[in-house]
C-alpha cells in the first residue's frame, strides 16, 4: 500500500504589504523556500518528481508557470519539472492534494507542494482587470450579486448572528495568540528568514499587532457595509508576501532516502458551496473528512481554519461544534496574514510543526476560497 507522508515543511515570514519581502521578485521568493527545504532535509533535488505550486493572481510576474520557473531559479536540475495551480485562497493546500495523489497512483515517489503569493508587488484581483471573469451564463444564474468575500462575510455575520464586538474579539485573540507563539520561539523551526538584496534579513511574521483590543479595533471604519456591517481591515485578513514549502514522499521511499517522515496525509477532500456567499464551504468540507476518516471531531487535536475573515472560523466553530482552544493556537491569517497562493502551505506548514511539537495525533486544516469551495485534509501524526 502506498502512502503520502510529510518529510520536511519550510516557509518563509509573512512579510507585510509593502513591507520587507515587497522588494523580493516572486520567483526569487519560491526559489528561496525550494533551497531551504532541500538544505533541511538533505535531499539531492534531482530526485524531486515535481514541484506542484500554489499561485492565485497569474498575471505579471506570476505568470508563465511560476512553479517551473522557481525550480530553474532555486538552481536546482533542468530535469525537475513544475506545475502551478490556481484553485484561489486553497491553492497550495490543492498542491499537497495533487502531490499525495500523486504518491498513492505512483506517479510520483518524491514531489514537492507549496506555493506563493506577492500581493505587493501583484494586487489582488490584477487577473481579471480588464475583463469579466464571470460570463452572461454564471450571470444569468446568480443574477447581479457578483461574488464578493467581503460581502460574503458580512452575509455570514448576518446569517450566525455574530455581532461586531464578537468578530473583534476573535481578532483580537488572534494577534495576542501570534504574539505569544512568535516569544515563545514556536515558529522558529519551521521558518527560513529571507535576506533580501539589500541585506535586509526578514526572520518574523510582520503582520503581528501586538496590544491589539477590542477597544483599538471598534475605532475601524466597516469596508463592504457601511450602515449596521461588522467587517474591517482589522477582523480580515492582511494583504501579504511570502512563501511555503513541503518535500512529500512515501513511507517506503522515505526509508529507502533516509528521511523521517512527520505526518501522514489521512484524509484529503473538497466540498462545494453558495458561490455567492462564498466563505461556508469549510464547514461541508470539514463533516466530509469526518465521515471519509471516520473519525469524530473530538479525536482531532488541533484545527487550522484559515481566517479571510473572523466570522468565517466563528461560523465554522458553531457548527462542528469543536474546542475553540484547538482552533488556530498560534494565531491565523488575521494576524500572520494571507499570501494568497502561499497560505494553504503556510497552515500546513504551522500545522505540521505544532502536530509533531505538541505529540498530537490528528490534525485537521481547511479554508475557504473563491467560487465558494474549501479544501479539507486530515494529517496523522508519525
Amino acid at each position: 500500500m502506498r502512502d503520502a507522508v510529510i518529510v520536511e515543511a519550510v516557509r518563509t515570514p509573512v512579510g507585510k504589504r509593502n513591507g520587507g519581502l515587497s522588494g523580493v521578485h516572486p520567483v526569487d521568493l519560491s526559489a528561496y523556500v525550494l533551497s531551504a527545504l532541500a538544505q533541511r532535509s538533505g535531499i539531492d533535488p534531482a530526485v524531486v518528481d515535481d514541484v506542484v505550486w500554489g499561485c492565485v493572481s497569474q498575471v505579471g510576474e506570476q505568470t508563465s508557470d511560476i512553479g517551473r520557473t522557481a525550480v530553474l531559479a532555486a538552481g536546482w536540475p533542468e530535469s525537475v519539472t513544475g506545475v502551478t495551480v490556481d484553485r484561489q485562497c486553497g491553492s497550495s493546500q490543492q498542491s499537497v492534494h495533487f502531490a499525495a495523489a500523486g504518491l498513492v497512483a505512483g506517479q510520483y515517489d518524491v514531489v514537492v507542494a507549496g506555493g506563493v503569493e506577492s500581493m505587493s508587488r501583484v494586487p489582488m484581483g490584477a487577473a481579471s482587470q480588464g475583463g469579466d471573469p464571470f460570463g452572461d451564463r454564471f450571470r444569468a444564474r446568480y443574477g447581479d450579486t457578483l461574488p464578493n468575500q467581503g460581502v460574503g462575510a458580512e452575509m455570514i455575520a448576518e446569517r450566525w448572528g455574530f455581532s461586531r464586538t464578537q468578530v473583534d474579539e476573535y481578532s483580537a485573540l488572534s494577534h495576542e495568540k501570534a504574539a505569544a507563539a512568535q516569544d515563545d520561539g514556536r515558529f522558529d523551526a519551521q521558518l527560513a528568514p529571507v535576506t533580501t538584496a539589500e541585506g535586509t534579513v526578514v526572520a518574523r511574521d510582520e503582520g503581528v499587532r501586538r496590544g491589539s483590543s477590542v477597544e483599538t479595533l471598534a475605532g475601524l471604519k466597516t469596508v463592504f457595509k457601511p450602515e449596521g456591517g461588522v467587517i474591517t481591515a482589522g477582523n480580515s485578513s492582511q494583504i501579504s508576501d511570502g512563501s511555503a514549502a513541503l518535500l512529500m514522499t512515501t513511507s517506503e521511499k522515505a526509508r529507502e532516502l533516509g528521511l523521517t517522515p512527520i505526518a501522514r496525509v489521512h484524509t484529503a477532500v473538497l466540498a462545494g458551496a453558495d458561490p455567492v456567499i462564498m466563505l461556508t464551504a469549510p464547514i461541508p468540507a470539514t463533516q466530509k473528512a469526518l465521515t471519509r476518516s471516520g473519525l469524530g471531531i473530538q479525536e482531532i487535536g488541533v484545527f487550522e481554519v484559515n481566517e479571510a475573515f473572523a466570522p468565517v472560523p466563528l461560523a465554522w466553530l458553531a457548527e462542528l461544534g469543536a474546542d475553540p482552544k484547538a482552533l488556530n493556537p498560534n494565531g491565523g491569517a488575521i494576524a500572520l496574514g494571507h499570501p494568497l497562493g502561499a497560505s494553504g502551505a503556510r497552515l500546513m506548514t504551522t500545522l505540521v510543526h505544532h502536530m509533531r511539537d505538541n505529540g498530537i495525533r490528528y490534525g485537521l486544516q481547511t479554508m475557504c476560497e473563491g467560487g465558494g469551495q474549501a479544501n479539507a485534509t486530515i494529517l496523522e501524526l508519525l
